[in-house]
């Protein structure tokens, strides 16, 4: 599973000029379920993302985690994030999960992260989205998990 954290101020989905997921402060989860993932995989990706300590303390250290300052979690497929580039300037998406897959562990991932954290806001799976945030420092961080 890959993921790009977004460090956010305000980060919203937009699908046919409608807002369907949006957050104030938080991150903005760019999500990609590759094929081989497991559920044991998003759990603990969901684990890291809430725990991970990328918010300013009083003294302006990174040392406060999404649960520590109860920022919104917005949750957006994105296939793409599996792009092999290896073969030429066409990207390849074979590494992605198939479709029905892909949906099953986007929808388990929001599931268990709505039941672990307060504020969850989503896109729609496969959708045409327009993605709009306020980057905030920037901080954007990818990570990989594995099963």
């Amino acid at each position: 599973m890959k993921v790009v954290l977004q460090r956010v101020r305000e980060a919203r989905v937009d699908i046919a000029g409608e807002t369907v997921g949006a957050i104030g402060a938080g991150l903005l989860v760019l999500l990609c379920a590759e094929r081989g993932d497991t559920d044991a995989v998003a759990d603990r990706m969901l684990a890291k993302i809430l725990k991970l300590r990328i918010f300013s303390d009083d003294a302006g250290k990174m040392n406060r985690s999404l649960q520590d300052i109860g920022g919104g979690l917005l949750v957006v497929s994105q296939f793409t994030l599996a792009a092999d580039l290896s073969g030429g300037n066409r990207p390849s998406f074979t590494q992605a999960a198939a479709p029905d897959e892909g949906r099953r562990l986007y929808d388990l991932f929001v599931a268990r992260a709505r039941a672990a954290h307060p504020v969850v806001a989503t896109g729609v799976f496969a959708a045409d989205m327009q993605v709009h945030l306020v980057n905030d420092g920037p901080v954007t961080i990818p990570l990989q998990m594995t099963a």
